[in-house]
This record gives C-alpha cells, sequence and structure tokens, in this order.
C-alpha cells in the first residue's frame, strides 16, 4: 500500500464513508467509484492530483495530508487543519521556537 493510498483510508474511515460514498462525493462514475477507490487505497493506481484535491474536500482534511510519509507529519497536519486561522500563526510560532 503506498503512503497516499494508507491516508486515504485513514481519512475515509475516520469519516466514516464508503469507498463508494467518498467516489461518488468526488465526482467519480457511480459505477465504478468503489472499485476506483479500492484501486487508489491499494496503490494499485494514482489518482491525479486535482482528484486528490477532491478527496480532501470531501474528506476535510488538507491535501498535503495524502502525501506525509511520517505518522507524526500526518497527525500535525490534521490538527493544523481544524484550528481557527486566528489560532494558526500562534502554533506556527510555537513549533518555529521548539525547533530552535
Amino acid at each position: 500500500m503506498t503512503v497516499l493510498g494508507r491516508r486515504l483510508k485513514q481519512a475515509r474511515q475516520l469519516a466514516g464513508l464508503s469507498q463508494e460514498q467518498v467516489g461518488i462525493e468526488a465526482d467519480l462514475d457511480p459505477m465504478s467509484a468503489s472499485t476506483r477507490m479500492n484501486r487508489y487505497e491499494l496503490g494499485k493506481r494514482a489518482p491525479a492530483y486535482e482528484l486528490v484535491e477532491r478527496f480532501a474536500k470531501v474528506l476535510g482534511v488538507p491535501t498535503a495530508y495524502f502525501y506525509a510519509v511520517a505518522d507524526d507529519e500526518a497527525q500535525l497536519l490534521l490538527a493544523f487543519s481544524k484550528l481557527p486561522k486566528t489560532k494558526r500563526s500562534q502554533a506556527v510560532e510555537y513549533v518555529v521556537g521548539l525547533s530552535k
């Protein structure tokens, strides 16, 4: 399974959606949505970036989440995306401060 496939499956399961539901909401053909999603999750096919953006919108996660190799980075991306815009700069300053 690829990083993208693993993250896609994780995000889908967290959202409580089936492969078919995600595919249809991302504008895939309803007749092949489940099969295509299964192939993407298993890493047998790679979706175009534009389709990954649609998956992100459907699943409520940042697009970068699907490409985060390390689990802790993926977790940070999810947490950061849920912050209100007013707190994002504080979060960035805090993490930058920790890295010094």
